[in-house]
This record gives structure tokens, sequence and C-alpha cells, in this order.
């Protein structure tokens, strides 16, 4: 089986990305130029404060992630479901063109 290109790989993925975040060093919220300044004054402060704000925002992207992978796996469950249709019904109109064939012959 052959590789993917990169630009196959990219049409593969799903319309709803998934955010993810890195700091260069520290912790979130400790602050400018202590790896989690630049995000709002609040931030730029640091403190408990700027640390609490960090944590409320990953955790607003954790739910939001999580929510996207639920519709997602809705998405195809409907997908899966509306196939299995489309094969009774498939099998179904098999079956009648035998019996006529059948009938022919």
């Amino acid at each position: 089986m052959s590789a993917l290109k990169p630009s196959t790989v990219l049409r593969l993925r799903s319309p709803l990305a998934l955010c993810v975040r890195t700091m260069s060093k520290g912790e979130p919220g400790s602050g400018a130029g202590q790896g989690g300044g630049t995000g709002g004054t609040i931030r730029d402060a640091g403190g408990s404060f700027g640390k609490r704000e960090a944590a409320m925002e990953d955790q607003y992207f954790k739910k939001l992630e999580a929510e996207q992978l639920e519709k997602i796996r809705k998405g195809l469950k409907q997908e899966v479901d509306f196939h299995k249709k489309q094969i009774k019904a498939h099998e179904e109109a098999l079956k009648r063109h035998k019996e006529r064939l059948d009938e022919l012959d």
C-alpha cells in the first residue's frame, strides 16, 4: 500500500480543526516574558489571575474540542445508518430482479 501525499492527507482532515496551543517557556499565565504573556492585560500581569485565566482558556478549548468530536461522531453514525438502509434497499432490489429472471426462464 502506498503512502498518501501530504496534499491528500490535508484533504482527508475534518473541516473542524482542533486547536493545539504550545508555550515557549514557563507556565501559562505566569506573566509577560515568562511564557504566559501577551494574552491580554491579566495574563501580562501574571500571578494567580493570569494562571486562572490560562486554565479557563485551556478548559474552554478542551470543551470545544469535545463538542467538535461529538458532532463528528454523530455525523458518522448517521452516515453508517444511511448506508445500511441503502444496502438493505439494494439487496431487496436484487432479490426482485432475480425473481423476475427466474420467471422469464
